[in-house]
């Protein structure tokens, strides 16, 4: 139960393990409607405007998640090149297109190689991996140098991923959602214990909240980011897709406490494919469950890597 459950919307990684970095795309049918919210301090992102209300374009062709920070922007140009040769995009003339291709990265440079990062010969085969499968979650993609608590470093850090899920509403209705898990909080499972975080200095089989940590620490260091997409395929406006992104946010601060800090740079993408009509609110709802659900996922399917444990692995 995966993005691409979603008809027509498919899904691509690119990973770099010796780097420990990487880029995932999701690439959209025709006409599909987009939208944003972006709530943490230190966002990293491309072409977020043009998908807010009162802005002229509606449709989008793909989007980029990547690792990078400020340099993973790039893998933006080789998905838009992918997109141009195939003829997709906001038609400007007879025999031209603009492809619309919003992105948000994520901070990896300080696990793996800081000198390799996603760019654009990297975006354009994510974008020829696109596929219907189900999506292949944990250290893969974007998720690939994804950390969770690394305040620390990454010792004490516990490893993120790319997690997805999703849900049908009945009558073929779906709402799904990608994440890519970087989060400066804990990570919560569904009882509210923390399954991914900070890992105590004095007993690392432990994890020390990262509220409690706070609270001796004068200076946080940067490093953090969750970024992702959710996608259904109701019929919606451009007004309605971005309350869903809205809401959506909703299930990152279940799942993560504490969310949105200034050293994260939260950000969600939603797409809407116009199949079905529904409800706003319903679609809301569950864009935050699924979100919810994403990033549980993403972080237990990662793999130890570069330094950084997984949440069941042992130190």
């Amino acid at each position: 139960m995966t993005l691409t459950d979603v008809p027509g919307i498919r899904v691509g990684h690119v990973t770099d393990e010796e780097a420990v970095t990487g880029c995932t795309v999701i690439l959209c049918p025709p006409g599909t409607i987009g939208g944003v919210d972006q709530r943490g301090g230190a966002p990293g992102t491309r072409e977020t405007d043009l998908l807010r209300p009162m802005h002229l374009v509606e449709r989008v062709d793909a989007v980029v998640l990547a690792g990078g920070s400020a340099y993973g922007l790039a893998a933006a140009d080789g998905v838009m090149r992918f997109c141009e040769e195939n003829r997709l995009g906001f038609p400007v003339a007879e025999n031209l297109v603009v492809p619309i291709v919003p992105a948000a990265i994520l901070m990896d440079l300080l696990i793996g190689r800081s000198d390799i990062r996603p760019d654009a010969a990297m975006g354009y085969a994510a974008a020829q991996a696109a596929s219907s499968a189900p999506v292949i979650e944990g250290s893969v993609g974007a998720g690939t140098g994804c950390r969770v608590g690394s305040m620390m470093g990454n010792a004490l850090a516990t490893k993120g991923g790319i997690g997805s899920a999703s849900v049908d509403l009945g009558d073929g209705l779906i709402v799904a959602a990608l994440i890519a898990v970087n989060a400066v909080g804990d990570v919560l499972d569904e009882q509210g214990q923390i399954l991914a975080g900070l890992r105590h200095p004095e007993n690392p089989q432990e994890f020390m909240p990262t509220l409690q940590a706070m609270k001796a620490m004068a200076h946080m260091p940067f490093g953090n980011t969750v970024i992702g997409v959710v996608a259904t395929n109701a019929k919606l406006s451009k007004e309605h897709i971005n309350k869903v992104a809205q809401m959506a946010q909703d299930g990152l601060a279940q799942a993560i406490r504490p969310a949105h800090t200034l050293y994260d740079g939260d950000t969600i993408f939603a797409l809407a494919t116009g199949e079905i009509d529904a409800n706003v609110n319903v679609i809301g709802a569950y864009a935050a469950e699924t979100v919810a659900q994403a990033i549980r996922r993403g972080v237990r399917a990662a793999k130890s890597l570069g330094g950084v444990l997984a949440y069941n692995d042992s130190i």
